[in-house]
């Protein structure tokens, strides 16, 4: 498999070259050209328990769509549902990432996604109670609204929870507030996710929360 990632930092795009025999695994609706030698169909990963956890709680798709290259090398061009940057990750056998709701874009059948409670403070965080938890072996591409930075932290960071989209499993997290009461209700920062020991963080440089915010006043 070959693939090629343009459009980064706006309107990330990414291209799966897929030799005979080799398939992708993408998020459902993702797919927006492909060549015809390509066969699809859609799966619940998992089964269905699984995939009612995913879309329930992960704020993924029911289905996933498999593409398969069946009659020589075929390509497949994939786009996230919001406009930003697309991010790949190798991921070996024995590792684990973490991703937020909504971030998955596709992955090689090898790769094992599954909701993780991210506890109660997350339910309040306005990014869902569940991470997704990434594990297996194989290529994993991900989504962020914007463009993307990546951190290396030593040590504490803190992120507002609109902007974290994935970190390393080293990382240990917490939820709190800003500061005391009057500060978390009143900075507009709310909830913030403070981030420790040493590892890679992705944050992303656009908040979907706060487009929607933005554009509330406009939609009566």
């Amino acid at each position: 498999m070959k693939f090629d990632i343009s459009g980064n930092p706006d309107f990330g795009d990414l291209t799966i070259v897929l030799e005979p025999g080799e398939s992708i695994w993408c998020e459902s609706g993702a797919m927006n050209r492909m060549s015809r030698n390509l066969g699809m169909r859609s799966r619940v990963v998992g089964g269905m328990i699984k995939g009612v956890i995913r879309k329930l709680l992960g704020g993924e798709s029911f289905f996933l769509g498999e593409y398969t290259a069946e009659d020589g090398p075929g390509f497949l061009g994939l786009s996230p549902a919001i406009p930003g940057s697309v991010i790949h990750r190798t991921i070996a056998a024995g590792q684990t990432f973490i991703l937020t709701a909504g971030a998955y874009l596709a992955s090689t059948p090898g790769i094992t996604v599954r909701p993780k409670f991210g506890g109660f403070r997350a339910l309040f965080s306005g990014e869902g109670a569940f991470v997704l938890e990434v594990s297996g072996e194989g290529e994993l591409f991900f989504n962020a609204y914007g463009g993307i930075v990546e951190k290396n932290v030593d040590g504490e960071l803190i992120v507002d929870t609109g902007h974290v989209v994935a970190w390393e499993p080293t990382l240990e997290y917490k939820i709190t507030g800003m500061g005391g009461l009057k500060q978390t209700l009143f900075s507009g920062e709310g909830l913030v996710m403070r981030f420790s020991g040493k590892g890679k963080l992705w944050v992303q440089s656009r908040h979907m929360g706060a487009l929607a915010g933005w554009l509330r006043p406009y939609c009566w």
